[in-house]
């Protein structure tokens, strides 16, 4: 009975080693199912991480009150998984007794993937980057990023791409340095032809680390660009205007040119002359000028550090006060009202003391035969009349 029940198993053993061992082309059975069932095991360890991990990871992440864990799972998932399915595939093909120029080859191509994926994940995780370094700088008196972010996103992602290039390129067995060399002269004249295209992008670089201005900022250049910044790109910056057109400075420019950054101003500045007719005696201009610095002082829309109110000349048709302060606010729609609210305070305030605004008035005097005619003149008018009323 133990006989019989080992040569069954012996018979059996030889059996299933023979049909393991037949040949499907250049490869026997069993290996065939291992490098199959390799690629089921990647399939089935890539649902589990796609569904069963990212899904927990995801649920935990809507918990917190940080948003960009999402954002990084999110980035990372795509690539995790297809770094699995690649890898899988690899071993599948590595256990297929192969010629050595064909695991050679196999081995550059899941390199060069390798790399890919990877710089993929970088290239999605670059924004997400980004915005974290954006919004913990916006928390920081050094507020660095903020306004900048779109321009470093693109130059990032700029870096990434090259670098990438650069690693599959050297991967798959070229030398770069010879490339570089081979493209010198070709590189000259690209570059000489694309002179303006660098001297832009040297242009964000520069506008990139002086901050002169950011995203929402309104800003004024030269003569011709006055309006908020809408956009820093690597190329231009654009800029829209007042008249609510859109204005794109070449980075080039900009990094050359003097820059007024209004929204950069703690406080904005009002500087205006008060002319009262000259009418006005002395002491009512001191009391006019008292009445004035009290307002400004008084008034809850006024910068309090620096009030300055004088009588300063004497103009040609007024005696004129000059007032110099700032509102504390730098809004234009605020500044604007409490320039319009101060104004009618200063109206009433000279109206009280009995004086008036000048405007633009002048005084001829007359001497000599002129004089002299124009007085007989005006008798002769009041002795006709004189007559006509007789009459």
């Amino acid at each position: 009975m133990g006989r019989s029940a080992n040569l069954g198993a012996s018979m059996n053993s030889d059996i299933w080693h023979s049909i393991m061992s037949a040949q499907a082309g250049p490869f026997t059975l069993q290996e065939l199912l291992i490098s199959f069932g390799l690629v089921l095991l990647t399939l089935f360890l890539r649902g589990i991480i796609a569904r069963t991990i990212f899904s927990s990871l995801k649920r935990l992440a809507n918990r917190t009150r940080w948003e960009y864990d999402d954002r990084f799972l999110d980035a990372l998932e795509k690539p995790t998984s297809s770094f699995i399915l690649v890898a899988g595939i690899y071993l599948a093909t590595v256990v297929l007794p192969l010629q050595d120029e064909w695991q050679s080859l196999i081995q550059t191509i899941f390199r060069g993937v390798s790399i890919v994926i990877v710089f993929w994940g970088l290239f999605r995780l670059a924004d997400v980057l980004v915005d974290v370094l954006e919004q913990v700088s916006s928390n920081t008196d050094n507020d660095a990023f903020r306004g900048f972010g779109s321009l470093v996103k693109k130059s990032l992602r700029i870096f990434i791409i090259i670098v990438g290039v650069v690693m599959v390129i050297d991967n798959l067995g070229y030398d770069i340095g010879g490339i570089i060399a081979t493209l010198g002269i070709g590189g000259a004249a690209f570059a000489f032809a694309a002179k303006d295209t660098i001297a832009n992008l040297y242009g964000s670089i520069a506008l990139a680390l002086d901050r002169p201005f950011r995203v929402g900022d309104w800003i004024q250049v030269g003569d011709r660009v006055d309006g908020d910044v809408e956009e820093i790109g690597l190329r231009s910056t654009k800029v829209r205007t007042w008249p609510k057109t859109v204005i794109s400075i070449p980075n080039a420019v900009l990094a050359n040119e003097m820059i007024d950054n209004w929204s950069r101003m703690p406080k904005r500045r009002i500087k205006q002359v008060v002319g009262v007719t000259y009418e006005t005696s002395p002491d009512t201009m001191e009391k006019i000028v008292e009445a004035i610095r009290k307002l400004l002082q008084e008034d809850e829309g006024v910068q309090q550090d620096f009030i300055l109110v004088n009588w300063t000349d004497f103009g040609s048709s007024s005696l004129d006060i000059l007032v110099y302060y700032f509102t504390a606010t730098t809004k234009w729609l605020e500044h604007m009202e409490i320039r319009q609210r101060i104004n009618l305070k200063i109206a009433r305030t000279v109206r009280d003391h009995g004086s008036s605004v000048a405007f633009p008035t002048r005084t001829l005097y007359f001497e000599g035969d002129i004089a002299r005619q124009l007085a007989g003149g005006g008798e002769r008018e009041k002795q006709e009349q004189s007559s006509e009323g007789n009459n």
